[in-house]
């Protein structure tokens, strides 16, 4: 049987940004196919070679950011490189930057210049705040996008700072934004036949999972704020100590699933009790509620808690580590472990491709290049024709 093609195994991406957000948005589409290739200033490698724990001197996120991608080397601040970008435009359908406003153009490497010799191009720029506006200029890291996106504001517990997620949600929510933007604007390019330029700030894709948090403030006048674990008005949802010591997470605020949940605790009278019976009573009740709650789970072990709520139907689990994750059946089962061989490490685990497709699954063919320009031979001869004498030369000019 013939394995199916990938999905985005027709188009070809030039990847011109560093560490997070634009690298992460090549990567995704690497993940179905696309042939990702990831362009690095000569001498001068992409952060994200070192970021990170290593091991035997090997950054272990690297291999994980740039799976699936081919690696150039190419100096963007001369004019020579930036002609030999062009030509390479001329042979591409998205081309992913992640610079400040203005870098591209500085560069003469602006969409405009750009359109003319590809109409067909599509440019995802992704930026702390966007190509246009009045903070355009400034520089913008995710931890920025996340603090002037609201995230930060509603992240940690009442009495104590803003805090950090954990991981930077910003930069993959900009990835993940700019990814959607790009599939749309090729989508619309079947119908035109012309790209156009994917503008993607950090804040506004922060900004755009904050739920109701506007007319929650212009029309209740309520500023949502650090709430810990719970939902502010909605209960039971939050996070329940167990008697060998160990938090689990139960949600049941909806009536049927709460119902369930009293049941599970052998005390359904209280799914009728007027201070839980509704969605708003469980609400204004919250902190009894949850007291009671954790009364139930300090006197059962977290397995054996879980396993009468899962029994019940009720949402709940453990707050996985990485440890717990290794090794959980399910993870497993549904291949978000996979293993792949590293040229220098061996055998390299990391997670698997999301979301999943029935008919043409994404794959991982190979870690991220360990060898900055390792295809320059593949791309600058193979794809635009340079000959043994030029690519010499281009070296010895630090051009590539």
């Amino acid at each position: 049987m013939t394995k199916p093609k990938l999905p985005l195994q027709d188009l070809r991406v030039l990847e011109l940004g560093t560490l997070l957000a634009g690298p992460f948005t090549g990567r995704l589409l690497a993940d179905f196919g696309a042939e990702v290739i990831k362009v690095e200033p000569p001498g001068k490698a992409d952060p994200m070679r070192d970021w990170g724990k290593s091991k035997d001197g090997v950054s272990l996120w690297w291999p994980v950011q740039s799976r699936n991608k081919k690696s150039i080397t190419l100096n963007l601040r001369e004019e020579e490189g930036q002609n030999i970008l062009k030509e390479l435009v001329k042979e591409t359908d998205i081309l992913i930057e992640n610079f400040r406003p203005g870098t591209m153009e500085q560069w003469n490497l602006s969409y405009e210049i750009l359109s003319e010799i590809n109409p067909k191009l599509v440019m995802v720029r992704t930026s702390g705040f966007g190509q246009t506006g009045p903070y355009k200029s400034r520089a913008g890291f995710g931890s920025v996008g996340e603090a002037m996106g609201g995230l930060r504001n509603v992240t940690g517990f009442e009495d104590r700072p803003p805090s950090r997620i954990g991981v930077s949600i910003g930069d993959s929510l900009a990835a993940l934004f700019a990814t959607i933007g790009c599939l749309v604007a090729i989508h619309e390019r079947k119908q035109s036949g012309r790209g156009q330029v994917v503008d993607t700030a950090l804040y506004e894709s922060v900004f755009s999972i904050m739920e109701s948090i506007i007319p929650d403030y212009l029309l209740a006048g309520y500023i949502r704020e650090r709430m810990g674990n719970i939902l502010p008005g909605i209960a039971p949802s939050n996070i329940y100590f167990t008697k060998d010591k160990t938090y689990i997470v139960i949600g049941a605020n909806a009536d049927g699933v709460f119902r369930r949940l009293c049941e599970a605790m052998e005390q359904p009278e209280l799914a009728d009790d007027p201070r839980f019976a509704t969605h708003h009573a469980r609400g204004e009740n919250m902190k009894l509620l949850d007291s009671m709650i954790e009364e139930w789970t300090k006197t059962l072990p977290a397995k054996e808690t879980l396993d009468i709520l899962a029994e019940k139907g009720v949402p709940s689990g453990l707050i996985y580590s990485a440890k717990d994750i290794v090794e959980d059946p399910h993870y497993q089962a549904r291949e978000m472990i996979i293993h792949v061989e590293h040229p220098q490490l061996g055998d390299f685990p990391m997670p698997g491709v999301v979301p999943k497709l029935s008919r043409t699954p994404g794959e991982v063919k190979h870690v991220g290049p360990e060898v900055m320009g390792k295809h320059n031979i593949e791309i600058y001869q193979d794809l635009l024709g340079f000959d043994d004498k030029k690519l010499r030369e281009l070296k010895e000019k630090k051009i590539i």
